[in-house]
């Protein structure tokens, strides 16, 4: 086998490892090679283990496979996991200087599969502060930077993950996401980001009866590649009695798109405001999606949709404030928590137990809502991102278009509908502007439609001819 090994997508690569066309040392040289020429320029990956412990481990897995054993399809590959996931005997700093030297002692769940598939943890991925805002930079690691221009943000808070992929340090990487954190970063990277069903993919919180808004997911360069990590991380787990049964993830092919009807949010009928340019991204996408077969409609949400963004924050800063309650209560670790945390705490100790109930009221009727809307379409499309990625130094984007931002936050507001209902989600790239800086849309699934979802982004990649992780070619 001749050229660049880290071209190869996940699933090539775990077949040239399997057949022994490229040996696990190779690969991790191949790997680590353009990580020590590149990272430095982005800042991607953080805590990388020493590279003589690395090619030792991957020279293990040599001997492993020269005596038959393979651990699984991701058997030698070299993997960073996002740093608000655990991984045993790694740091995880949360993105906080409150765990600066936090050395983890076992494997978040979706973690602990990922290794059992044979992985080689090489590092982390960079992420905000306790994962809050849509821009990858923290007091502990710095910024990440986007791949596509170093002078812009990669999204988050899975934009260390997402310009890994971009840059192609990884193969393929995992991430989370409660307010479109695989999404955003997707769009701002050229990358296939997927949020699962809630549900698919197994927590192991403190949470776990409460905190539904987040879930960890797979990013990729490909859609199958996303599909493949997928089938890993997903599957029923007793330590979270939520998490749905095992069911075949696997793609059986691009989806059959004639005929399909896809209702276009756009906009939002002029109540979300988008940076010029992100819209027109999002209709050249629509015109692929017509080019196969499919029908577009234009939809105008029947849904108060101010009364669904103040349900959101009210149910988010519960979320967030309860799982970090006692970092606010300490005036020692208060002092250390950024503006967007204590933010949250602020909001969360307005509102009372009725506040709660009566967002939990709306999230239901949300979710009853997008019921009718598939009741009348097959797939929902809309955009990832309401801007294309913006300065590297701004804290979060003051003004969307002309329009000021009300929180830190607001600017992402596009991404909380699918998120309230719990809906699977790929987010896909949808191209370029004119200075080269990519977006993208999302497609959103019903219900529980993970693999029909991705075979109908895979069905959109395959006619958009797709092209990833090319941002220093």
């Amino acid at each position: 086998m001749t050229g660049d090994i880290t071209r190869l997508s996940a699933l090539h690569l775990s077949k040239a490892i399997h057949s022994k066309q490229v040996s696990c040392i190779a690969v991790m040289e191949a790997y680590l090679d353009r990580i020590e020429r590149l990272n430095p320029n982005i800042n991607a990956i953080i805590f990388l283990r020493p590279r003589a412990e690395l090619l030792a481990e991957a020279r293990l897995a040599d001997e492993e496979l020269a005596n038959g054993a393979s651990r699984g399809w991701m058997h030698g590959f070299p993997q960073a996991v996002k740093d608000l996931s655990e991984v045993r005997d790694l740091p995880t700093s949360w993105g906080s200087p409150i765990y600066r030297d936090h050395v983890s002692t076992e494997d978040s769940i979706h973690v602990e599969r990922i290794r059992k598939a044979g992985a080689i943890f090489i590092g982390k991925t960079n992420a905000p502060e306790f994962g809050l805002g849509s821009h990858t930079t923290n007091p502990v690691h710095g910024p990440t930077k986007n791949p596509y221009d170093p002078t812009k943000s990669a999204g988050g808070s899975s934009g260390g993950a997402a310009a890994a992929l971009a840059a192609r340090l990884l193969p393929v990487a995992d991430g989370s996401d409660m307010m479109g954190s695989l999404r955003n970063p997707a769009a701002f990277n050229n990358v296939v980001g997927f949020r699962p069903s809630a549900g698919r993919v197994p927590s192991d919180g403190t949470e776990l009866f409460i905190g539904q808004l987040s879930t960890a997911g797979p990013m990729g360069r490909t859609v199958t590649d996303v599909a493949a990590l997928l089938v890993t991380q997903a599957g029923y787990d007793p330590r979270d009695p939520l998490s749905l049964s095992a069911e075949d993830l696997t793609l059986r092919g691009p989806a059959e798109t004639k005929g399909l009807n896809i209702a276009w949010f756009g906009d939002f009928d002029g109540y979300l405001s988008f940076e010029p340019g992100v819209l027109d991204l999002g209709r050249k996408a629509l015109d692929v999606l017509v080019s196969i077969g499919c029908q577009i409609e234009t939809v105008r949400p029947e849904f108060d949709l101010q009364t669904l963004w103040d349900a959101w924050l009210t149910l988010r800063s519960f979320d967030v404030a309860h799982g970090l309650r006692e970092l606010y209560d300490r005036p020692e670790t208060r002092a250390h928590l950024n503006p967007q945390l204590r933010y949250e705490f602020e909001l969360a100790q307005s509102r009372t137990p009725a506040d709660i109930h009566a967002a939990s009221t709306v999230r239901t009727s949300w979710y009853k809502y997008m019921l009718a809307v598939f009741s009348r379409y097959d797939y929902l499309v809309m955009p990832a991102a309401q801007i294309f990625p913006f300065d590297v130094d701004l804290p979060w984007p003051q003004t969307v278009d002309v329009k000021e931002t009300d929180t830190y936050h607001r600017w992402m507001e596009v991404v909380i509908g699918p998120t309230m209902a719990g809906l699977p989600v790929a987010a896909m790239p949808a191209g370029f502007n004119a200075y080269g800086i990519p977006n993208g849309i999302q497609i959103v699934g019903p219900p529980r439609s993970d693999r029909a979802t991705l075979e109908f982004a895979l069905a959109y990649e395959q006619a958009a001819e797709i092209e990833t992780g090319n941002a220093f070619d």
